[in-house]
């Protein structure tokens, strides 16, 4: 069966045979061909034992490359080109590497102001002989919205291999900004016309005589094609990490999260618009000024669990804590035997908008997150947790039973009937829930010390088997099972549990923006390595984006000392670098006021307020528009505790923005070890005395075995590479 193509690929085949033929090298075992088609420059790969792909480097639009100017340098080379339209140069350089990467960079200068309607995708499969229809391929994942821009795919037909490529969309800003375009849904299409699609501009021109990027691609070549899921996700990972080092990336900021606790600390507490009252005990609102939505035990825990870590981490009390345990243990109902999400003396509030609004109406992940976040507290010695974690825990293996650890979206709690079973046609229920469910279990054995837990747990995983990628369905639930995959696998020693967890990490990756927006609004806030809370989510969102930084600060807890896929520790204490800067662009005083949207779906928005916004948008788009979520509030709290050391003799703060872990605290030094590849840099900086006062502190970093003194980058900063051990002494 042939595939459709336009006119713009039907015709590909037949132009690079009676092209101009430009140049040809070799790339290890691939040959390597460029081509003046007309009105496309194109690069064509031979994989060693079959056919071709062609790469579009420029396009010519409705105009004809008559200048072509190639110059060959020793890591690169440099094509000059020009049509009646505008000048291009191309430049294709090979990174240093010991596999098949290359890279094609083209900058457009338009000769006059330029309005552009279309361009065709960038990669186009090619035979020896046939037709371009009648090639077949896999598409194994793409980007959405505004994630990160890669494509990964195998060609079946002829059987040529797999490309990983990726488009650093931070390169396109400037051209987005001018143009005011957006880079969402740039990467992907459909077999046979797929790869880049530069985004047009039909009504805004961009300007004469300024030289835009409008393509930074990089490609890697793989002679295999992909045999099974496990092996997909692993090799996703490993080529994201190996071409991470290539890609432009900016500096990592630091925020003041002290004085940024605080405050959301004393405003969270005093806010009338953040709480409500129901059988004489105070409750969080989820969103600032909502009175509608009844108290929801989630909404309470995700606040509660870290406030309850900041404060044992800074040896204080406050009572904001003790509200949120006056009223939590109102959240069980005795009736059905477990917590329940509404607030049971405020149900009748439900407005049945949605489907979940609605008495006893459960969607699946919701009971497991409440439980996972009281058993973490019952781990921290509170018993109102305990019990009530201990007291449903047995309703929530009864409900896995019913449903063979196969969870629908939405159930009723009284009678277990599936109100909605497919998150959409075809594509199943919550495919992550086996995960969390199986957390549960694990932290139910901790807690009980009863064997029939670890049972439930094994069982409930084997729903997990051979998902790949759509195990993801909400980025911090699939993060959290990560982890608790890797605690089994310590456990147990099966190895497979560690490769699920490669498949989990590998979907939430998949979802990640590895380009900073630098149009529009976004030139606000730092977008780089921000993290969508699901699949088709249109912005990232502050409660997921935290967690799935708490639930990958526990995975490299949990994986000290074992022989993780190498490129976890690349990517997990980056992506925790950035988080820790960027997670603070939620709260709204930090944004400029114009970015923040007027029309507000639930509740309303403080602009002074250190509350959260739901969610980020793209550039062009403004944010906050769902909400101040007040259940977000908790990144503050939880981010102090993993960042921040005290040095109680000096009366002063370390912060380190990778994790770290091994801490010890001996008399007059402290000793800790970073985790992540050394090819990357980690910045510590010493707080609350003067650089006086740090200049005499001795700072030490372990090479072989012996410490070795280095000197501040900056007064009270200090780079160390990931993976070293420190020391700190005075």
């Amino acid at each position: 069966m042939l595939n459709p193509v336009t006119p713009w690929t039907a015709t590909v085949q037949a132009d690079i045979v009676n092209a101009e033929h430009l140049y040809e090298m070799t790339l290890l075992n691939y040959q390597l061909d460029f081509f003046n088609a007309g009105d496309s420059i194109w690069l064509t790969v031979q994989w060693p034992n079959a056919g071709k792909i062609g790469f579009r480097l420029a396009f010519g639009m409705n105009s004809q490359f008559d200048k072509t100017d190639i110059i060959k340098e020793d890591d690169q080379i440099v094509i000059k080109a020009s049509t009646r339209l505008a000048r291009y140069t191309i430049t294709v350089s090979f990174p240093e590497t010991d596999f098949p990467l290359l890279r094609y960079t083209t900058e457009f200068t338009a000769l006059f102001p330029l309005l552009i309607p279309f361009w065709p995708r960038d990669i186009v499969p090619l035979t020896t002989d046939g037709q371009i229809e009648n090639t077949s391929g896999i598409i194994h994942t793409h980007q959405i919205g505004t994630r990160s821009g890669h494509l990964y795919f195998s060609m079946t037909k002829p059987k040529d291999g797999s490309v990983f490529y990726f488009q650093n969309l931070s390169a396109m800003s400037a051209y987005c900004d001018a143009s005011e375009t957006s880079l969402a849904e740039t990467v992907g299409g459909s077999w046979p016309e797929i790869g880049f699609q530069f985004p047009v501009n039909p009504e805004k021109a961009i300007p004469a005589d300024k030289a835009f990027t409008i393509s930074d691609a990089f490609v890697i070549l793989e002679e295999s094609t992909i045999k099974n899921d496990l092996d997909l996700t692993s090799q996703f990972l490993n080529h994201l990490a190996l071409l991470y080092p290539h890609i432009s990336k900016p500096e990592a900021s630091y925020q003041d999260w002290p004085a940024i606790t605080e405050r959301v600390l004393e405003q969270l507490y005093l806010n009338k618009g953040c709480w409500t009252m129901a059988n004489e005990a105070p409750y969080l609102n989820a969103y600032v000024q909502d009175y509608k939505t009844p108290a929801e035990i989630m909404v309470q825990l995700a606040v509660k669990l870290p406030l309850h870590e900041y404060l044992a981490w800074s040896e204080t009390s406050h009572p904001l804590f003790d509200d949120l345990d006056k009223g939590l243990d109102q959240f069980y109902d005795e009736r059905i035997k477990t917590i329940v999400r509404w607030h049971p003396a405020l149900v009748d509030q439900l407005d049945k908008s949605e489907e979940q609004k609605e008495e006893m109406v459960m969607d699946s992940w919701y009971l497991h997150h409440p439980l996972l976040n009281l058993a973490r507290l019952a781990q921290r010695g509170d018993k109102i947790a305990q019990k009530l974690f201990e007291d449903s825990v047995d309703y929530a293996i009864k409900v896995a039973h019913h449903f063979d650890y196969n969870w629908p979206v939405f159930y009723r709690m009284t009678t277990l009937e599936v109100l909605k079973a497919e998150t959409a046609p075809g594509k199943g229920g919550e495919k992550d829930v086996p995960g969390s469910y199986a957390h549960v279990m694990q932290m139910a054995y901790k807690l009980m010390g009863e064997k029939r837990f670890l049972t439930e747990a094994r069982r409930a995983l084997k729903s997990l088997e051979g998902l790949g990628f759509d195990i993801f369905y909400q980025a911090n639930n699939t993060a959290f099972t990560a982890g608790a995959l890797a605690e089994l696998y310590r456990e147990t020693g099966d190895e497979k549990y560690l490769k699920l967890s490669y498949s989990c990490l590998a979907g939430v990756f998949k979802n990640v923006q590895l380009w900073e927006c630098g149009y529009g609004y976004g030139k606000n806030f730092p977008s780089f390595f921000s993290v969508f809370p699901l699949n088709d989510a249109p912005y990232t969102a502050a409660y997921e984006e935290f967690e799935v930084y708490a639930a990958l600060h526990h995975y490299m807890e949990v994986t000290d000392g074992l022989d993780i896929l190498p490129s976890l520790k690349v990517l997990i204490p980056e992506f925790i670098k950035y988080a820790t800067g960027r997670l603070a662009f939620y709260f709204p005083p930090l944004l400029p006021g114009d970015m923040i949207a007027e029309e507000i779906k639930t509740g309303q928005v403080q602009k002074e307020l250190w509350v959260p916004l739901e969610d980020i948008h793209d550039g062009w788009e403004k944010s906050g528009e769902v909400g101040q979520e007040v259940y977000g509030s908790g990144m503050a709290f939880g981010i102090i505790p993993r960042q921040y050391f005290k040095i109680k003799e000096l009366n002063a703060l370390g912060f380190v923005d990778y994790p770290a872990v091994n801490f010890r605290f001996g008399k007059n030094k402290i000793t800790f070890r970073l985790t992540g590849d050394v090819r990357f840099k980690a910045m510590m900086r010493i707080l609350g005395i003067s650089k006086a006062a740090v200049s005499k502190l001795k700072i030490e970093v372990k090479e072989a075995t012996k410490y070795q003194p280095i000197k501040a980058v900056n007064g009270n900063e200090f780079g160390f590479p990931g993976n070293a051990s420190i020391r700190i002494s005075w």
